[in-house]
């Protein structure tokens, strides 16, 4: 067992100075530092009128891909939804109805495709998980809202308008 031992520590106690005493030197080096803040340049950003700069590999909102003919991309895979380690993104798969296929590649598609922007942490999982490129994660701020019913985006919003669709 070790022994415990008392050490003390001398501490200076010599009597203080008038400047000390009246703590004029603190308060010349506190103001000294405040008036160099005043005359630095502000970190705030004036946002409508004036935008940040973004990192290059920012990522913002999804999208969902169209392919050349302007069918969806997507198959309703699920690998999306199983690499999103927040678990944003929940989708249903349906079969295409007889005469739909041969608009259609896949039988298969997303009748439900939801991402709830509150729980994504935009990691880009779900992109490079996706193998026909369907998700696809754009450079555009996610825009604010004020309740949380417009953060859950669904397949409408998400999906890029047919440019082959006439109407």
């Amino acid at each position: 067992m070790e022994k415990l031992t008392n050490r003390s520590v001398q501490v200076d106690r010599s009597p203080m100075t008038v400047s000390e005493r009246m703590y004029l030197p603190g308060i010349i080096k506190g103001m000294g530092i405040t008036i160099g803040h005043v005359f630095k340049k502000k970190a705030t950003v004036s946002y409508p009128e004036e935008k940040r700069p973004f990192s290059p590999v920012f990522r913002g909102l999804h999208i969902l891909n169209r392919d050349e003919q302007g069918r969806e991309r997507c198959t309703a895979c699920g690998l999306c939804a199983l690499a999103c380690p927040a678990e944003a993104i929940t989708m249903e798969a349906a079969e295409r109805k007889p005469g739909e296929e041969n608009l259609y590649r896949e039988e298969k598609y997303a009748a439900k495709y939801e991402i709830n922007m509150l729980r994504c942490i935009f990691c880009g999982y779900c992109e490079e998980a996706c193998p026909k490129d369907a998700v696809y994660l754009t450079e555009t701020v996610m825009p604010a809202n004020y309740n949380r019913k417009s953060f859950i985006y669904k397949k409408d919003d998400l999906l890029i308008p047919n440019p082959n669709k006439q109407g």
